[in-house]
């Protein structure tokens, strides 16, 4: 688990002993971890960074890390109240999101949570919420019975549209159609509103007019809140139709799941937005050849 790569190594050897000598940055700010899957299944040949699969037994120690770190595990929406009331430096609050909507969230995630006195904020596909349980991405998801039982147990439930496409790629017709279903689907099941959404893939930070008309489109429909795959961690000052996440996968040990809560990890922030800035300019230029 702790095998070089060189995300690790600069957090660790450079980012975090700087935030340590300069202080830190000001202001309390709220870390959101991403997670997927927690199961066994490989992901052989898939790099460190890329990964989307956390094992039970690695799960249940970053769980149980938190806790003997002090660190109150909540939901989306209870974390973006702490920081809109302000915070508490007393207080260490981490938000917990669950994409996709694996059923191993509520056999192998959920039972951890529960024994830790945790919350957590899960995305739902909604085609591929059913009756029985469906498969997508080689995974079962959960079925509405799960869905409905989770939330009694405390679970918030969040919009990851119908099919799970890159809305990016979408006529805008279909993406309001994603968007819109989706919240629905889930309410209508629920009988509670739906509020926080989160955007599939990875999140086309450099389209800026996209970017700008889905977050007004979203907070038309009633959204609150869209988190993204953007790094860093959320501030007082943060769109909230743009939250950045910390990925959590597998293959972050204690040192380096400290280093992100802290803020040692927001640094991936600046090259992450450089190279989606030069992908978008290489295609619009191959576009025009």
């Amino acid at each position: 688990m702790s095998s070089l790569r060189l995300d690790r190594l600069l957090t660790l050897c450079l980012f975090q002993p700087l935030r340590s000598a300069v202080g830190g940055t000001g202001g309390w700010r709220l870390p959101v971890l991403m997670y997927h899957s927690v199961s066994d299944r490989s992901e052989e040949g898939v790099a460190p960074y890329y990964r989307t699969t956390t094992s039970p037994k690695v799960f249940a120690e970053q769980m149980a890390l938190l806790q003997t770190e002090g660190w109150d595990a909540v939901s989306l929406k209870a974390g973006l109240q702490a920081l809109h009331d302000g915070g508490d430096a007393r207080r260490k609050i981490v938000a917990l999101t669950f994409d996709d909507g694996f059923r191993d969230f509520r056999t192998a995630a959920f039972p951890v949570l529960r024994r830790h006195g945790f919350s957590a904020t899960v995305y739902l596909p909604t085609a591929f919420i059913g009756k029985e349980p469906i498969q997508f991405k080689a995974h079962e998801c959960l079925t509405w019975d799960e869905v409905r039982e989770l939330h009694r147990a405390g679970i918030e439930f969040g919009s990851h549209t119908v099919n799970h496409p890159e809305l990016v790629r979408l006529p805008w017709a279909e993406v309001e159609k994603e968007v819109r279903d989706s919240k629905a689907d889930i309410e209508q099941r629920l009988g509670v509103r739906v509020v926080s959404f989160a955007y599939p893939y990875a999140f086309p930070r450099a389209q800026r007019e996209f970017v700008s008309r889905l977050s007004r489109f979203l907070r038309e429909t009633g959204y609150e809140s869209c988190v993204t795959t953007d790094i860093g961690r959320a501030s007082a000052g943060t769109d909230l139709f743009g939250i950045p996440r910390l990925p959590a996968n597998d293959c972050d040990d204690a040192r380096l799941l400290k280093a992100k809560l802290a803020g040692a990890y927001d640094w991936l922030a600046a090259p992450q937005r450089a190279f989606k800035t030069l992908k978008r300019l290489a295609s619009f230029g191959r576009k025009s050849c």
